[in-house]
């Protein structure tokens, strides 16, 4: 019993309670966040759209999810955290009521673009806020937590909708907009404003706009993100890893059918992914809080190369099942230090526009994972999972050589902001009394 509670207490002990309701908005809202997964299927099943539109549609929705995640950031140091979370949340549920009763492909597409959008949205939101309110300290488990409950949340949305999907593509969309409805309202209720001094941001922003009129350098801002060669290069390697990671969603399936295996075979290596992280994922912070990050951060890669790397040889179920445990380990060792270190990297009053920037990487990897992937593997065959694991060998030394030059950085930030806090006055002296 008492082992029990040390690791509860390493596991999820000492955060606030305002990260709980975080947590529970962001698992909600992923639980319930399972239309766009079935919108390909929805296109050619129920409005008649051919494939090569359904994919058009699709694609419309990754593009604005490329521009969300910046809106998002500009937004939540402008506006705040909550202001913007909840925006997106009651923005999405909308748009969702909206799709589920429109009927025309180009108007499904421009709603599709918009969902997109207001999905991406919340997601420099969330990270700034758990970072706002959240120790140092313990932001490890924050964000160990924050990914275990975002593909908990997932897990539980494909099954959902597998069922709905069966029962009424209506229902599917309106069940979303309502579970996202929900999700807004544990924000609404429980998670107060984290960004400090909004009125000051505010302010700031009137002057950072009298300022351009008098021809007045700019404030820092989304620029000074895009020009942080430290932060990019960490953004870069973080691009890498989606790559990797997105293979099993892209080009996996491909290579199954190849080897003659059938779609209940990819899912079968799918469930067993999440099943793991479900699982083992609560364990991963006791198992790296001693290590530095840029070292787990390059195992985490190894370990993801050697998986892909196996595909190569794979042509039964078996081996496929055995390489998804090693990447899929390698995808829980990376979680937490990747989300903490991009915390790290971004001063206080940019703190969520270099989540924003940050998140580019995703929507980035979902376009040239599928694209450069489907041609790597028509021309190479089974020579891509080797091309694959080559890169993520080189992204390992990567992080082996800019590790050091990153923890410096982090450790600049830190003194900077601790010499900015201002300092308590001294109590005033209390005259002697005259003789």
């Amino acid at each position: 019993m008492r082992s029990l509670r040390r690791w509860l207490d390493d596991t999820a002990g000492g955060l606030p309670a305002t990260f709980w309701y975080l947590w529970a908005g962001l698992l909600i809202n992923r639980a319930g966040a399972f239309a766009m997964l079935f919108l390909s299927l929805y296109l050619t099943a129920a409005r008649g759209a051919s494939e090569a539109l359904a994919g058009t549609v699709v694609g419309a929705y990754g593009l604005g999810g490329a521009g969300g995640v910046l809106l998002g950031g500009v937004l939540a140091d402008r506006w705040g955290r909550r202001a913007t979370l909840l925006a997106a949340h009651l923005v999405t549920a909308g748009l969702m009521v909206a799709l589920a009763f429109s009927r025309h492909l180009v108007v499904i597409a421009v709603l599709a673009a918009l969902v997109g959008l207001a999905h991406s949205m919340p997601s420099p939101a969330f990270v700034a806020a758990i970072v706002d309110v959240v120790p140092e300290r313990r932001r490890a488990r924050a964000f160990n937590l924050q990914f275990w409950a975002f593909n908990l949340g997932m897990a539980v949305a494909s099954l959902l909708a597998g069922l709905l999907a069966e029962a009424s593509f209506l229902a599917l969309f309106l069940v979303d907009a309502a579970a996202t409805l929900v999700a807004a309202l544990v924000i609404a209720w429980k998670v107060p404003e984290t960004l400090a001094r909004v009125r000051v941001g505010r302010a700031a922003g009137h002057r950072e706009r009298a300022a351009r009129r008098r021809g007045r350098p700019r404030p820092p801002g989304l620029h000074t993100a895009l020009m942080d060669r430290t932060f990019l290069t960490f953004v870069g390697l973080t691009f890498v890893l989606a790559v990797l990671t997105m293979q099993t969603s892209t080009i996996m399936p491909l290579a199954m059918r190849t080897d003659g295996l059938r779609p209940s075979a990819y899912g079968a290596v799918v469930a067993l992914g999440g099943v793991l992280i479900v699982v083992g994922q609560l364990f991963v912070p006791r198992l790296i809080e001693r290590h530095r990050k840029h070292h787990v951060l390059a195992v985490s890669t190894v370990l993801l190369a050697a998986g892909f790397a196996v595909l190569a040889v794979a042509d039964d179920l078996a081996v496929y099942l055995a390489a998804a445990l090693v990447w899929t380990v390698g995808q829980m060792l990376a979680a937490p230090p990747n989300a903490q270190i991009n915390a790290d990297l971004a001063p206080p009053e940019l703190r969520a526009r270099y989540q924003s920037v940050f998140y580019l990487a995703f929507p980035a990897a979902s376009f040239v994972a599928p694209t450069l992937g489907g041609v790597s593997l028509q021309y190479l065959g089974d020579g891509h999972w080797l091309v694959v694991g080559g890169l993520g060998l080189l992204a390992a030394g990567c992080h082996l050589l800019t590790g050091p030059s990153r923890d410096r950085r982090v450790a600049a930030l830190r003194a900077a902001h601790t010499q900015a806090r201002p300092r308590p006055a001294a109590p005033a002296r209390t005259p002697a009394p005259a003789r």
